[in-house]
This record gives C-alpha cells, sequence and structure tokens, in this order.
C-alpha cells in the first residue's frame, strides 16, 4: 500500500468515511475533520510511520506543516519519510 493510500485510509477513518470519498483535493474541514480530529489524525499518522510531524496543535497555522489539503498533507509525509529513509 502506497504512502499515500495509507494516508487517506488514516484520514478517512478520523471522518467516518470510505477511502474513496476522499479525493486529494478536500480539505480536513471538507471532510468534516475538527482540530481535535486534525491532532488525531496526526498521531495515528505519526504511528503508522514512525515518524515526527512538525506541528503544534496549539498554533496550527504557524507549524511548517501544510494541512491546507489531503494532497499537501501526503506531500508532506511523503518528504518526513524519505528524509528518515
Amino acid at each position: 500500500m502506497s504512502i499515500s493510500d495509507r494516508v487517506i485510509a488514516i484520514i478517512a477513518d478520523q471522518a467516518v468515511l470510505e477511502p474513496s470519498d476522499v479525493s486529494p483535493d478536500s480539505t480536513l474541514e471538507d471532510l468534516g475533520i475538527d482540530s481535535l480530529g486534525l491532532v488525531e489524525s496526526i498521531f495515528a499518522i505519526e504511528e503508522e510511520f514512525d515518524i515526527s510531524i512538525p506541528f503544534n496543535a496549539n498554533e496550527p497555522t504557524q507549524s511548517d506543516f501544510d494541512i491546507s489539503n489531503v494532497a499537501a498533507i501526503i506531500a508532506g509525509i511523503e518528504k518526513l519519510v524519505s528524509e528518515k529513509a
């Protein structure tokens, strides 16, 4: 399963949706994921990939991690995974 598929599966699970309902253009807001859901998604992704995401839950807009949409999240995860390798 690709990084993209795994991230989408985690986000879909958090949004109580099917992975097919999550598109790269979807924002977390579109998917009904609130700030708590975002934090839970970040934790789940960190565990899945054994990475640390530079994300501050108290200041999400100040983070070095782009959460503007699903594609941006996937790109960020792919970068972190490749840096770890």
